[in-house]
């Protein structure tokens, strides 16, 4: 009597293939997420250590929401000036992300629609200042701020930093990817160059224009040695530079570290919230496509 295997080897492994498909996505999903909670565990411990007070942070088995609440957040803003200091690095970024993004516009516009003699070497050149950044240049810098006097001033901290090589790049080559149809056009029709930016240009930037802010304000808002240099009053200081003075902040001989992770969890909000609001057109700004 003949047996018959062919049909029950079909349904074992009609039912192995799903599960282990199954078992592959799990393991994946698995595995991405736990990359993402080792990526996202030192802004875990700070949440944590924020919410402990001194003797709690230094014991080690002590991992859990310490005693102190929300306290060590008031202490930060309240005593110790930091809401002064947001405020000194929010108005600082918004200058430096608005005078970047129009100057390097123009800048862009001149580079691609326009034809003047060195035009090639102009661009080169611009490049080339992307390997003298603000603290290569810090000595000659100090030293035009104190004969224009602006030492200690709000230009001092934003003028060094408007022109930007990265941006003027950035938006040359989008610039380029646009149709040659438009700019004839507006040609025929007398559109000026002002008129043609303000119409055409930046109607159709609006991703890269946002994706070129975000990178500015990020790196703006993350600004420590050149304030720290030029600005001597305290309460001009911004917020990177305000968390060091945290750190003089000690209680029986020992860093109040608590304090330190309120201040820097506060630190990480305004470009928290900027890089939530404006990450698509930061990913398209960084040739990333999502599929």
């Amino acid at each position: 009597m003949a047996t018959q295997t062919g049909p029950s080897s079909k349904s074992v492994l009609g039912r192995l293939l799903p599960e282990g498909v199954e078992t592959e996505q799990v393991i994946v999903h698995g595995g991405l997420l736990l990359s993402i909670f080792l990526m996202g565990l030192p802004l875990l411990l700070a949440l944590v250590m924020s919410t402990q007070n001194t003797t709690e942070v230094y014991q080690i088995t002590n991992i859990g929401v310490g005693s102190e609440g929300l306290s060590n957040y008031q202490t930060a803003l309240n005593q110790y000036g930091f809401g002064e200091y947001m405020i000194n690095s929010v108005v600082m970024s918004v200058i430096i992300v608005v005078g970047k993004v129009t100057l390097s516009l123009f800048a862009a516009l001149a580079l691609v629609y326009y034809r003047f003699p060195y035009e090639r070497a102009v661009f080169m050149f611009i490049l080339l200042t992307l390997l003298l950044p603000v603290p290569v240049r810090i000595v000659p810098l100090f030293d035009l701020m104190a004969r224009l006097g602006w030492g200690n001033t709000l230009m001092a901290i934003t003028g060094p930093y408007i022109a930007s090589a990265t941006a003027v790049f950035l938006f040359r080559q989008h610039f380029m990817s646009i149709p040659a149809s438009l700019v004839e056009n507006a040609h025929l029709d007398g559109v000026g160059p002002l008129r043609f930016l303000w119409e055409v240009l930046i109607p159709m930037s609006k991703g890269m224009i946002a994706g070129v802010s975000v990178i500015t304000f990020i790196y703006a808002w993350n600004q420590y040695l050149w304030p720290l240099i030029i600005i001597s009053d305290q309460s001009k200081q911004v917020v990177q530079v305000g968390l060091r003075f945290l750190q003089a902040a000690s209680q029986s001989g020992l860093t109040r570290w608590g304090l330190i992770m309120a201040g820097a969890v506060i630190a990480l909000l305004p470009p928290l919230v900027v890089l939530i609001v404006l990450h698509r057109p930061l990913l398209k700004t960084l040739a990333i496509q999502q599929k």
